[in-house]
């Protein structure tokens, strides 16, 4: 979802524009006669309710292909897990295809890929979500089954058991006994975070995931799986009102519970460059990641920062691919961006924006962070060009095409599912490209300046064991 290079086809363009009444709101100023109007962006169709448990709804009808997405989001990822059991988000998203009162072990699964569906789940930094792709017609089937877990998981220590064996080799095969596992996504936020919530190992210690019991996973579940800590996003073709009926049949009876009091996970102004460097013993060439605090998700600062990463790192022709990659030849990629688990829209809280590569073992990484620094400083000096403004805001109109676009209607989904459980107002996905517009120039320079500086960086470095002394992360 973070970057989708596509080329829009004009019917595809006219779809999402065309689903949800007219493009232009009421009293909105057209462009002057001769001038080319400024696109006006996508028009979603999302409506917004509750039931009385506290659940949240979002219904967004679209009837161009016969299918559902459903995902259903709840508001509890590595981040704001409880303390002394780290991993246990995503522990328990494991957990949650176990079985069910009416469903047993796996037959979740079984039941959505035998009606020709397709699903998963995933954990990031502040939800868990579940969703399932499926043919029209069983979209009834699929709600009374996501109804199913939501109201009684089938806890047991066999299930609990067997499921912490499966996490702990996930760990292994991916973290541990991988070159580069966990770069930077999982090591740069211990290093770049004062705050426990953002600093922890979000896959898990080992230990701790073997001190799970069968009581801890109970006990999150009544606390975090509830009517009042989520939201349930249909997309698709579907009939809104046997839709309606059927969320308030099947949810609608969940007993509802206090809302979650979730942590503190603010971070202190950053006034000093920090610096790490570890080691990791499979990896070939060693590596270099750079992390700056991002401004607050939702303000006018955060998408001009949005369109910052746009100009400087998201594409061949950003500033930092041409001087990394084509000029100085450092490395054959270099990549990251705000929030490495998903985009600058599906998270709640602090967050770093990102530069990463893999790159030659004769280049030190300072003479690579000196290299950023002056394209940084170019930026922050002058105000971008209308041609490199455009450009950046062109990528952006693509990317959120892309994502609003796909036939697997899951990037809609995931924006809808985040704005909802988030900001309680789904329909922000409407408003996204007129936001970063409506971004001065001289806007982007002044966040450069102001979050880009070395006073609020974490430099990451990940050596080679046969040349390097770092410490293990």
């Amino acid at each position: 979802m973070k970057r989708l290079f596509l080329l829009i086809a004009p019917w595809l363009l006219a779809a999402c524009a065309s689903t949800g009444g007219p493009t232009q709101p009421a009293g909105e100023a057209t462009a002057p006669a001769g001038e080319p109007a400024a696109p006006s962006g996508l028009s979603i169709p999302v409506e917004y309710y509750r039931l009385d448990n506290g659940l949240r709804v979002v219904l967004s009808r679209d009837t161009a292909i016969p299918t559902v997405t459903v995902g259903v989001y709840y508001h509890i990822g590595f981040r704001i897990e409880p303390r002394d059991r780290t991993g246990f988000a995503h522990l328990f998203e494991h957990m949650m295809f176990q079985g069910s009162a009416n469903l047993g072990k796996m037959e979740f699964i079984r039941l959505v890929q035998g009606n020709g569906g397709v699903l998963n789940g995933s954990t990031r930094f502040d939800y868990t979500n579940y969703y399932q792709i499926v043919p029209a017609h069983t979209l009834e089937t699929i709600l009374w089954a996501e109804a199913d877990r939501m109201r009684g998981l089938d806890i047991t220590q066999d299930n609990l058991t067997n499921q912490q064996g499966v996490v702990k080799n996930e760990v292994k095969v991916n973290v541990l006994n991988r070159p580069y596992g966990g770069f930077p996504w999982l090591t740069l936020p211990q290093y770049a975070n004062t705050n426990w919530y953002n600093a922890h190992n979000f896959y898990g210690d080992l230990d701790d995931l073997d001190a799970a019991t069968l009581e801890d996973v109970q006990s999150f579940f009544d606390t975090y799986y509830t009517p009042s800590n989520a939201v349930l996003v249909l997309a698709g073709d579907f009939e809104t009102a046997a839709a309606r009926d059927w969320i308030e049949r099947y949810f609608g009876s969940i007993p509802g519970r206090e809302p979650v009091a979730l942590p503190d996970i603010s971070e202190p102004r950053q006034e000093a460059e920090r610096r790490h460097a570890y080691t990791d013993a499979l990896a070939p060439r060693p590596g270099l990641a750079v992390g700056w605090h991002v401004p607050e998700r939702g303000t006018d600062q955060h998408f001009a920062f949005g369109l910052l990463d746009q100009i400087l790192l998201q594409g061949e022709d950003s500033a930092l691919w041409q001087k990394l990659v084509q000029q100085r030849g450092y490395s054959d990629s270099v990549g990251g961006g705000i929030n490495l688990l998903g985009n600058m829209f599906n998270y709640d809280g602090p967050m770093l924006w990102t530069v990463s590569l893999i790159h030659d073992n004769a280049v030190p990484a300072d003479q690579i962070v000196a290299d950023i620094d002056a394209e940084i400083a170019r930026l922050a000096e002058v105000p971008p060009s209308q041609d490199v403004l455009d450009r950046a805001l062109t990528k952006l109109r693509a990317d959120l095409y892309g994502v609003a676009g796909s036939s697997t209607r899951f990037g809609l989904v995931d924006l809808l599912a985040s704005f909802a459980l988030f900001d309680d107002n789904p329909a922000l996905v409407n408003s996204l490209e007129s936001r970063f517009r409506a971004v001065p120039p001289e806007l982007i320079s002044t966040v450069a300046r102001e979050y880009l500086r070395p006073g609020n960086r974490t430099i990451l470095e990940l050596q080679p064991a046969e040349s390097a002394e770092g410490e293990q992360p």
